[in-house]
């Protein structure tokens, strides 16, 4: 089965950086989009950016600006560049992986990001 590792998240202050890595295992294959969601307490998951195989991207307005997802498809990873952090983005960011003729979904275990103030 396909599996996604992540790293990168951590503890940073309002205004600071994080980058997030999410590597994906060889066995995913014929990969259509890579992203980060993200789940803060008592809310819902939502989408933060993603970029498709040819490189298109799109980012959740709250973090236009700051933000930027890239990926290495020889690596099959993906990376989320987090600047100008707010204690608003604390959450626990999940990787997203979209494959195959079906679109099956791939989730990451997920990383918890804490902003503070």
């Amino acid at each position: 089965q396909g599996q996604l590792v992540e790293s990168g998240g951590g503890l940073v202050q309002a205004g600071g950086s994080l980058r997030l890595s999410c590597a994906a295992s060889g066995s995913i294959s014929s990969i259509n989009a890579m992203g980060w969601y993200r789940q803060a307490p008592g809310k819902q998951r939502e989408l933060v950016a993603v970029i498709t195989r040819v490189g298109f991207t799109n980012y959740a307005d709250s973090v236009k600006g700051r933000f930027t997802i890239s990926r290495d498809n020889a690596k099959i990873t993906v990376y989320l560049q987090m600047n100008n952090l707010k204690p608003e983005d604390t959450a626990v960011y999940y990787c997203n992986v979209r494959a195959g003729v079906y679109n099956v979904n791939y989730w990451g275990q997920g990383t918890q990001v804490t902003v503070s103030s």
